[in-house]
């Protein structure tokens, strides 16, 4: 008989993810529009300040969890006994079952990142990135790519009525598993690596998962997706040098630039199950619907 993972307590802490402002519009005139929240959140480990996060509050204690997974703090979900948000005090405290070991030394050394709502993450990353094995076989079709696309095209955001905020998403195939916004892309992937662990032990493995992004594809957001074990990543902005070298170098399928039809896959294409007749099949319906118009 199989024995139930050991999963954190968790509060359900969310909070509003937008508010209603008054602005004044080109014509002079007052209008109502709705902006992101933005709130800071301090984790505290063991009663011990960590870092203080900006976040929108969605789901600020999953946030947590996979904020510690990525910063390799904790190891797995058991590790972790209860995540308790408090918004009046904009807190996290967090209880550990047995510490965190050598917590000083693992915290004293900072890289400062290029990313929104996080600035910086624990040193020591670059090295643990040889011990990463992503599947070998793990791949995404074409079609798939393009259903992963349109679902995202369809999914109700806070940024279709507020804008400022990245949208990260877990799919299986085409199929949407978790769509999370956030103020910063980082806040996004690391509050879906918490939700993959709070999930039954067939769905916390990342091999045959595809990870979605509305941000860059940076070094810091291609080693969170090989951590969390996911071998493809697709966005619909660019890639910097060191996020390709990285991917590159792990054997991960990097995907950018990719919206409605159009993509370009920087590293790893054998993991990119080609249709090119999808692709013909758009430019061929755009130069229809371009002669209809003449």
């Amino acid at each position: 008989m199989s024995v139930a993972p050991l999963l954190p307590r968790l509060t359900q802490a969310s909070a509003p993810l937008t508010r209603e402002v008054t602005v004044v519009n080109e014509f002079g005139a007052a209008e109502t529009v709705s902006i992101p929240a933005e709130r800071p959140l301090t984790i505290y480990v063991d009663r011990r300040e960590i870092v203080t996060l900006m976040t929108l509050g969605a789901m600020p204690e999953l946030l947590v969890l996979g904020y510690l997974r990525n910063q390799r703090l904790i190891r797995e979900a058991g590790d972790v006994l209860s995540i308790m948000v408090d918004w009046e005090v904009n807190a996290a405290a967090v209880e550990t079952r047995h510490g965190i070991t050598d917590i000083d030394a693992r915290t004293a050394q900072r890289v400062v990142t290029t990313g929104c709502g996080q600035g910086s993450v624990f040193g020591g990353l670059m090295q643990e990135l040889d011990q990463i094995q992503l599947a070998e076989h793990a791949q995404v079709t074409q079609t798939e790519l393009y259903g992963l696309l349109n679902a995202i095209r369809l999914q109700e955001t806070t940024y279709k009525s507020a804008g400022s905020v990245h949208g990260c998403a877990l799919f299986r195939g085409a199929e949407m598993l978790m769509f999370v916004e956030d103020v910063g892309r980082h806040n996004a992937i690391d509050t879906l690596a918490g939700w993959m662990w709070m999930q039954p032990s067939s769905e916390q493995r990342g091999d045959d998962k595809i990870f979605y992004t509305t941000g860059r594809l940076t070094s810091e957001m291609i080693m969170k997706s090989a951590q969390m074990g996911v071998p493809v990543v697709v966005s619909r902005s660019g890639m910097t040098q060191m996020g390709y070298e990285i991917a590159r170098d792990l054997g991960l399928c990097a995907i950018g630039r990719a919206i409605n039809r159009r993509f370009v896959c920087y590293t790893a294409p054998e993991r990119l199950v080609l249709q090119p007749e999808l692709a013909a099949s758009r430019v061929a319906g755009d130069s229809l619907s371009a002669a209809g118009r003449s």
